[in-house]
């Protein structure tokens, strides 16, 4: 009887042992794939944190890409162990993959523009950009959009792929800017005297820097007035309050020397024109007077008769 039993129960026993070992085998491999997933994880964030063109953002997105690949490879090595085909799973994945990329080919889109732009990194955060017609300082980017506030204080968020198909210019970028102010003068003023007086202002304000030199010029001749430039180089974060100062003195300086700021005027004539000849119609005229000499006649025999 104990024969018979152990007999039946022997097959059970091998397939037991032969899959406990596979089971072994399978937790071993996750294991050693975790910490290599881990390993390499860390050391690839050591070689980009290295790099000082790759963002933050950047950096965690890769490297979370990198861990999980050597992951999902694991598992299919565990399913392997089990003896499952792996050879379809893998086409499953593909297509799976493929549907999801199909379906968030948008979002990819997105996520793509956002490596693309914390890789070149046209932009940083708190500094003033526009982009297609978006203006605002930068206060977040991320893998899916970036967020603005513009000039007046409104929240504003921008799908990366838009910002990565536009032409941006960032005012933040560069330390120094160059300030052009035009001011109009009479044709009746002296235009030396108001280029002396407004270089004067030029060469008086610190903000204003030595290199490039400053300039004044005659920039048109307008129809009202004669266009004067003020052009000047100053730091950038000088640039709106000398723009304001600037435009302030110069009204009052000029004011000081009898320097007059025209207001916009169109010179008019007026040409008398000479009055056309009427053609009087003889034979009409004729006929009107007839007419006339007889109703005054019947009127004067109408009154003699009473």
């Amino acid at each position: 009887m104990t024969s018979e039993i152990f007999n039946s129960a022997s097959p059970l026993i091998a397939l037991i042992i032969d899959y406990a070992l596979d089971m072994v085998g399978a937790v071993l491999l996750l294991i050693a794939g975790w910490i290599v997933a881990g390993w390499v994880q860390k050391h690839t964030a050591r070689m980009l944190g290295a790099v000082e063109r790759v963002d933050a953002t950047l950096l965690s997105f890769v490297t979370q890409l990198v861990r999980y690949s050597i992951l999902i490879l694991v598992m299919v090595a565990v399913l392997a162990q089990f003896g499952v085909q792996t050879t379809s799973i893998i086409a499953v994945l593909g297509a799976a993959g493929l549907a999801v990329g199909l379906a968030l080919q948008g979002t990819l889109a997105n996520i793509a523009a956002g490596v693309l732009l914390l890789f070149l990194r046209p932009f940083k955060i708190g500094e003033y950009i526009d982009a297609g017609g978006i203006a605002g300082t930068v206060r977040e980017i991320g893998l899916f959009a970036t967020e603005f506030e513009s000039y007046d204080g409104i929240f504003v968020m921008v799908p990366n792929s838009q910002l990565a198909s536009a032409a941006i210019t960032n005012y933040s970028r560069l330390p120094t800017r160059r300030l052009d102010l035009v001011i109009g003068i009479s044709y009746g003023d002296n235009m030396n005297q108001a280029m002396t007086v407004l270089n004067d202002l030029l060469i008086n304000d610190d903000r204003i820097l030595k290199d490039p030199a400053h300039q004044v010029l005659v920039k048109e001749l307008a129809d009202s007035s004669v266009n004067l430039n003020l052009r000047c180089w100053t730091n950038r974060q000088n640039y709106w309050s000398l723009l304001f100062d600037l435009t302030k003195q110069a009204k009052e300086s000029l004011d000081e020397h009898g320097i007059s700021i025209p207001f916009p005027q169109r010179d008019v004539h007026l040409f008398p024109a000479e009055a056309p000849a009427v053609k009087v119609d003889q034979s009409a005229a004729s006929t009107d007077h007839t007419e006339y000499a007889a109703s005054v006649r019947r009127q004067t025999e109408r009154e003699d008769s009473e």
